[in-house]
């Protein structure tokens, strides 16, 4: 299972990370490029141009590429990294897994707020579940990984609260479309950068 969220498939393009050396679909990894003053620069969205640098979805590959000098071996060249490189790919990350939810929210693909949630779960509307990593326990329990869907925890409730235009939220639900199958992504890249549970298991009850 990749970074993703889907099982690896033939189809998927596929990349070498250059600190693990391991080729894996591009789903599970982060795009860099080095830009005109040799500064490596994140290419979240993957439109940059210039020779992709790719890195696993993951703190401590990235932490190791920056301290290593990686990404020089790489651009067989001297680099600069930027400080806190790690913090600011997982900041772009998380900004653009609020942004996507958002973006549903507004096509009235996603929900919010625990009835509004375990309802969609119930009729099998939801594909995908979020609940704030910082949220109850218990409360969260009480949910449940929707049928053949995904679950993510790597939001706190103040970030997925930005997704809904509120102060804070606890539990959300996307249906299918285009839109979500781009936060599964992201998210699972999020996933990798924050060190939560990958994304495939259930909190409550399946």
């Amino acid at each position: 299972m990749s970074r993703g969220g889907r099982d690896k498939d033939r189809d998927d393009p596929e990349r070498r990370c250059i600190v693990t050396g391991e080729v894996q679909p591009k789903r599970g990894l982060i795009r860099f490029v080095i830009g005109p003053d040799a500064t490596v620069v994140p290419d979240l969205a993957e439109k940059l141009p210039g020779r992709g640098i790719w890195v696993s979805a993951d703190r401590s590959a990235l932490d190791k590429a920056a301290a290593k000098g990686l990404f020089s071996r790489a651009a067989r060249a001297p680099v600069t990294v930027p400080p806190g490189l790690t913090d600011l790919v997982e900041t772009g990350v998380a900004r653009r897994v609020t942004d996507l939810v958002s973006l549903a929210r507004k096509t009235g693909k996603a929900v919010a707020g625990f009835e509004k949630v375990k309802g969609w779960l119930a009729e099998g509307r939801a594909k995908v579940l979020l609940q704030a990593s910082d949220g109850s326990d218990r409360g969260k329990g009480k949910l449940w990984t929707p049928t053949g869907g995904r679950w993510f925890g790597c939001l706190t409730a103040s970030e997925l609260g930005l997704s809904f235009g509120r102060d804070h939220v606890i539990h959300g639900a996307l249906a299918k479309g285009g839109l979500t199958d781009k936060v599964i992504l992201e998210a699972g890249r999020l996933t990798g950068l924050r060190g939560h549970d990958d994304g495939n298991a259930a909190v409550g009850k399946e």
